[in-house]
């Protein structure tokens, strides 16, 4: 007699051990996260509910992948899961300045840059823009181009001399429109004038038709910036603009200096 056809469903108590096996190891790393002082291996059995066979055998499985570590008995968290939760934090930081960004862009009309200093570059870290208000195009790379551009000129500007021209020596002033500095003698000099606390603004250096400003952020040690642009026939809006970005950002510093830390 011809076998009949396996059913579509066949492997479902299977993939229904699975899922059980993935659960159980699940409850039992929350439980060993809530032991800070660790935990033995009875402990977490009773605490989840499973049998101890089941748990010593879901542990050392665990422990074998890095996700907990076992130290005289006891159980801890593992590197892989501080690395899971590290990343988790950093996306949920990351998330919060995307969210303010985006409320700071509707609010004021414009589209809203972060950036930062770090390890010598210049680094846009988020950028805000709608189909009514769009951002910049990054036609010439703006990590070689901070001379030109309000973002680079701000985060330049936070910078000591000795650090100033290390970056000019790495990515050397260069005309991109009628309306750049010239050279590195004289965006020094810009850079000297600039006064503390005050929105570095810029006309058309990066790109023809466009007007920008920024704004210097206290990031502990790290230079950071906002930033907004508009189309040239707008210029009149910049300043009232990044001043209100200045008061908005004013009154929520504290609650964002860990997270634009991302």
């Amino acid at each position: 007699m011809q076998r009949p056809p396996a059913r579509a469903d066949s492997a479902q108590p299977h993939s229904a051990t699975l899922i059980g096996s993935v659960q159980r190891a699940m409850r039992l790393l929350e439980c060993v996260a809530g032991h800070e002082h660790g935990a033995p291996a009875k402990q977490l059995a009773r605490e989840t509910g499973l049998a101890l066979p089941t748990a010593y055998h879901l542990l050392r499985t665990l422990v074998h992948e890095g996700y907990l570590h076992r130290d005289k008995g006891l159980f801890f968290l593992g590197e892989a899961a501080e690395r899971l939760s590290s990343s988790g934090a950093q996306q949920k930081r990351r998330s919060a300045v995307v969210d303010t960004l985006a409320r700071w862009r509707d609010s004021i009309g414009v589209p809203v840059y972060y950036a930062m200093y770090r390890d010598g570059e210049i680094e846009v870290r988020c950028v805000s823009d709608a189909p009514g208000t769009p951002a910049v195009e990054e036609w010439a790379d703006f990590r070689e181009t901070g001379h030109a551009h309000a973002i680079g000129r701000c985060l330049l500007s936070q910078l000591d001399e000795d650090a100033r021209r290390d970056h000019l020596d790495r990515y050397p002033v260069q005309a991109l429109t009628p309306y750049t500095v010239r050279d590195s003698h004289a965006l020094l000099r810009r850079l000297e004038r600039t006064r503390r606390m005050e929105p570095v603004v810029e006309r058309q250096e990066y790109a023809l038709g466009t007007v920008c400003a920024a704004i210097p952020i206290t990031v502990g040690a790290t230079a950071a910036t906002m930033a907004i642009s508009l189309p040239l026939h707008q210029a009149d809006r910049l300043l009232p603009a990044v001043r209100e970005l200045q008061g908005e950002v004013g009154r929520h510093l504290g609650s964002l200096a860990i997270a634009i830390s991302i």
